[in-house]
């Protein structure tokens, strides 16, 4: 994947989210096919901490459930950084190894969104508004 297609609703009611959730990082699953971005799925960071954040297990079961259910995948992971930069913590690269979608980070503090995969290295992906 090379890029990922986020509409202007979907930023919308990630970034209401994010900031509803503050001082607490925010997270959600992201369905859709290909690189386009369908359905958001919020979800709540069990461990209320303002730097890292975990879905539970039975959040993450009901998310591939609806996923096979509507016959879609699961194409990303999205969290808030409430207090820093939309870039991947030391945290964020060990999940994303087992986790390989891509990571979508929205930052509280410049309000910008970007997007991440990790290959052999991180690396930023454009994300295309439709």
């Amino acid at each position: 994947m090379q890029k990922i297609t986020l509409s202007s609703s979907d930023k919308k009611i990630l970034t209401q989210h994010a900031e509803n959730e503050k001082p607490n990082e925010s997270c959600a699953i992201l369905f859709g096919k290909d690189e386009i971005v369908s359905e958001i799925f919020l979800t709540k960071n069990i461990e209320e901490s303002p730097v890292t954040f975990t879905i539970s297990n039975e959040q993450l079961i009901e998310g591939y459930k609806i996923a096979e259910e509507k016959k879609v995948d699961v194409i990303g992971i999205f969290h808030s950084h409430p207090n820093s930069e939309a870039y991947p913590s030391n945290t964020d690269k060990k999940f994303m190894q087992s986790n390989p979608v891509v990571w979508i980070i929205y930052s509280g503090t410049t309000k910008d969104f970007r997007a991440y995969l990790l290959e052999s290295e991180i690396k930023e992906i454009p994300i295309e508004e439709n």
